[in-house]
C-alpha cells in the first residue's frame, strides 16, 4: 500500500470510528433512534438535526439499521449521513400519526401537477436552506409513500426528497429504492450535485425543476413507469425561472420492472394491456412538460439508455429552451422515439404569456438499436422535431448518429395527415405512425443533419425523410436504407433544401417546391 494510500485509509478508518462513537457527530442512536425496524424513529432523528444545528452544523449518523420515519426537516449546514447497511425507511401514516401535511394551496397551484406544489409532505425537506448534503453507502426507501396524490389522506407523503429554494446541496453515493412521486424534487435549489445515487422508482426519479448550476454525474436511474431524469421549469414558485447551467454525464437510465435495478436482476415481466400498453414503459431523459420558465445551457453527455423511452425536448408553456448539447449517446431496446423535439402551446401558465422560443439545439454521437416495435404500435419510432404553425423551432443540428429500427410501416402512412396537437400535453405516443420511418421535421428552420445511418430491422414502407414547412435545410453523407419504390425524402411546403454525398441519391439542390420527393 503506497503512503498516499495509507494516509487515506487512516482517515477513513477514523472517520468511521467518530462516527460510530458520535465524536463530534450526531448519532441517531444516542437520540433515542432503534433500528429495529418496528420504532418509528421521526423524533430523535429530527432531535439530532436540532442539536446539530445549535451548534453551528454537523453530521447525523445513521448506523446500520432500519429506520422507520416520517417527515426528516433538514437545516442549514447538516449533512445526513446514511452508513453501509443504514436503511432510512419512509413509514406508513397511521391516521394519528404521518408525514408534514402540504402546503397551502397558493394562487398559482393550477399552473402544475399536484406533486410540484408542494414539499413538506416528504421524506427528507428543506426551504431555503444552504449547505446541506445527503450522503453515504446506505439506503432510503419509500415503502409508506404515495405514488400519485393523495391529498384526502391526511399525514400522507409522496417523495423522497422535496427541496425548495436551496443552495450548496450535494446528494451523493446513496440509493434510493421506490420514492413516492419523485425520488427527487428540487425546486429553486442552485449549486446542486447529484452523484453515484442509484435510484430504482416507482414513478419520476430526479425531477430538477427552476434550477441553476446543476451537475448529475454517475448515477443509475430505473423509472418504468415514469420519467428518469427530468428537468422542468414549472411555475411553482410563484414565478417563472429557467433551469440552467446543467450538466449530466455518465449516467444509466433504464425501464426494467420496478426494483430490479437494485437487486441486480434488471427484469422485464411487467405487462399492461392498455391501449398503449408500450408506453407505460418509460425510463427517459426529459426537458419538459413543465416548461414555464424554460431551459438554457445543457449538456448531457456519455449516457447509455437501455428498455426505456430515450430523449425528450419540449417547451409547452412559454419557455425558452436555447443552448442544449447532447453527445456521445448509446440506446438499445427504445419503446418510442430516440429523440423528440417539440415547441407547442399548451400554455398552462399566467394569461398572457407568449408561445415559447426552441432553438440552437446539437444532438451527435448517437448509436440506437431496437427503437419501437412494441405489440400495441410496432411501426412507432421515428425521430421527431416539430414546432407549430407560425413558431418554429431554429438550429438544429444532428450529426454522427446511426439508428436501426424495428421498422414495419405500411406505404399508406405516408399520406396520413399528421395532427398538430398545439394545445396538448406533448408526448411522442400521441402521434403513433408517421409518414416516415426516420425522422419526422415540422416547422423547422436551419436544419443540419448530416454522417447519419438508418436502418430498418423490418420491411418498412415509408421513407426514411419526410420535411414539412421546413426551411434552411442541408443534409450531407447520408446512408438511409429504404424499400424498393420508396423515396428517400419527401418534401412538402421546403425552401433552401440541399443534400449532398449521399448513398443512392445525386446531389440535389431545392430552392422551393410544395412537394417535391427524392
Amino acid at each position: 500500500m503506497t503512503t498516499k494510500k495509507l494516509v487515506l485509509f487512516t482517515f477513513l478508518m477514523i472517520l468511521v470510528t467518530q462516527l460510530s462513537a458520535g465524536d463530534g457527530m450526531y448519532n441517531i442512536l444516542k437520540f433515542g433512534a432503534k433500528g429495529d425496524g418496528k420504532t418509528n424513529c421521526t423524533k430523535a432523528i429530527n432531535a439530532a438535526i436540532e442539536a446539530a444545528s445549535k451548534n453551528g452544523g454537523g453530521t447525523v449518523y445513521f448506523p446500520a439499521g432500519n429506520f422507520l420515519s416520517y417527515t426528516i426537516r433538514m437545516k442549514s449546514k447538516i449533512t445526513l449521513y446514511l452508513d453501509q447497511g443504514a436503511v432510512l425507511i419512509g413509514d406508513k401514516e397511521t391516521g394519528t400519526s404521518g408525514y408534514d401535511l402540504p402546503e397551502e394551496d397558493a394562487w398559482y397551484k393550477k399552473f402544475q401537477d399536484f406533486g410540484h406544489s408542494y414539499w413538506r409532505n416528504s421524506l427528507i425537506y428543506g426551504d431555503s436552506l444552504h449547505d446541506i448534503a445527503i450522503t453515504g453507502q446506505g439506503m432510503i426507501w419509500g415503502k409508506g409513500l404515495y405514488t400519485y396524490d393523495k391529498p384526502e389522506i391526511k399525514g400522507s407523503g409522496n417523495k423522497a426528497i422535496g427541496l425548495k429554494n436551496c443552495c450548496n446541496v450535494t446528494i451523493r453515493d446513496i440509493s434510493i429504492l421506490h420514492g413516492g412521486h419523485f425520488c427527487i424534487l428540487t425546486t429553486g435549489v442552485d449549486n446542486l450535485t447529484i452523484d453515484n445515487v442509484r435510484a430504482d422508482a416507482d414513478r419520476d426519479a430526479f425531477d430538477i425543476d427552476c434550477c441553476r448550476n446543476v451537475r448529475i454525474s454517475n448515477c443509475n436511474i430505473n423509472s418504468p413507469t415514469d420519467d428518469g431524469l427530468c428537468l422542468k421549469s414549472s411555475f411553482a414558485l410563484g414565478y417563472a425561472r429557467a433551469t440552467e447551467n446543467v450538466t449530466i454525464t455518465n449516467c444509466h437510465v433504464y425501464g426494467y420492472d420496478h426494483g430490479t435495478l437494485m437487486d441486480g436482476t434488471f427484469k422485464k415481466d411487467f405487462k399492461d394491456e392498455a391501449p398503449d400498453a408500450k408506453h407505460s414503459i418509460t425510463g427517459r431523459l426529459k426537458m419538459g412538460t413543465e416548461s414555464n420558465g424554460g431551459f438554457r445551457n445543457i449538456a448531457v453527455s456519455n449516457c447509455v439508455f437501455e428498455h426505456s423511452r430515450g430523449l425528450c425536448i419540449e417547451t409547452a408553456d412559454g419557455g425558452i429552451i436555447e443552448d442544449i448539447v447532447i453527445s456521445n449517446i448509446t440506446m438499445r431496446d427504445v419503446t418510442d422515439t430516440p429523440f423528440f423535439i417539440r415547441l407547442n402551446a399548451r400554455m398552462r401558465g399566467p394569461e398572457g404569456t407568449p408561445t415559447g422560443v426552441c432553438r440552437r439545439i446539437s444532438i451527435s454521437n448517437m448509436i440506437v438499436y431496437d427503437v419501437g416495435g412494441r405489440p400495441k404500435f410496432p411501426e412507432v419510432g421515428a425521430g421527431m422535431v416539430m414546432g407549430i404553425p407560425g413558431y418554429y423551432i431554429e438550429d438544429v443540428s444532428l450529426s454522427n448518429i446511426r439508428i436501426y429500427y424495428c421498422g414495419g410501416g405500411p406505404k399508406s402512412a405516408i399520406e396520413k395527415e399528421v395532427p398538430q396537437n398545439i394545445d396538448m400535453y406533448p408526448d411522442p405516443y400521441r402521434w403513433h405512425t408517421l409518414p416516415a420511418y426516420g425522422m419526422y421535421f415540422r416547422y423547422v428552420k436551419g436544419l443540419r443533419v448530416n454522417d447519419v445511418v438508418l436502418r430498418c430491422l423490418n420491411r418498412d414502407e415509408r421513407p426514411a425523410f419526410v420535411l414539412d414547412d421546413v426551411h434552411d435545410a442541408v443534409f450531407s453523407n447520408i446512408d438511409a436504407q429504404k424499400s424498393e419504390g420508396t423515396p428517400q425524402f419527401i418534401l412538402k411546403n421546403v425552401s433552401d433544401f440541399s443534400v449532398h454525398q449521399s448513398k443512392g441519391l445525386n446531389d440535389t439542390t431545392v430552392s422551393q417546391t410544395e412537394k417535391k420527393e427524392l
